[in-house]
């Protein structure tokens, strides 16, 4: 049976920004940080090894593959910043367009630096997406 491997655990949010290599992407990651924390009202906690997240919530697909997940969260990797927001929330899309400089995946928005999207935009999406998974996937 397949194992999620990105599960809460007790990592040390600080020491894991504290080892980002970029001088530039640590400040933007303690930028994040704040934003997200603030934002949410939740405590950041590693997800797996590289995902720092806010909030949880428990999944449960049509197909029966079912899981935990932060609400939110984000990763300062190597090439770019990885932003997590709600899969499938109609209004992402929108708020998007008035984010900035960013690329997109499936639940992924990908940015090189805080100084290429409007952070009002980005607290914004941050609420709308904890809405529409609290809304989508009531406790």
């Amino acid at each position: 049976m397949y194992e999620l491997k990105t599960k809460e655990n007790d990592g040390d949010v600080m020491a894991f920004i504290e080892d980002v290599d970029s001088m530039r992407k640590r400040e933007d990651a303690y930028e994040l940080l704040d934003i997200f924390s603030e934002t949410t009202g939740f405590q950041a906690k590693m997800w797996g090894p590289s995902i720092i997240g806010f909030g949880s919530y428990h999944y449960k697909y049509n197909s029966g593959h079912e899981g935990d997940a932060p609400l939110v969260g984000f990763s300062p990797r190597k090439a770019k910043i990885s932003l997590y927001f709600a899969p499938g929330d109609p209004q992402r899309e929108e708020l998007l367009k008035e984010l900035g400089k960013h690329k997109t995946g499936k639940a992924c928005v990908y940015i090189n630096k805080i100084a290429d999207i409007d952070t009002d935009v980005l607290r914004a999406l941050i609420k709308q997406s904890v809405a529409y998974l609290q809304e989508t996937y009531p406790q």
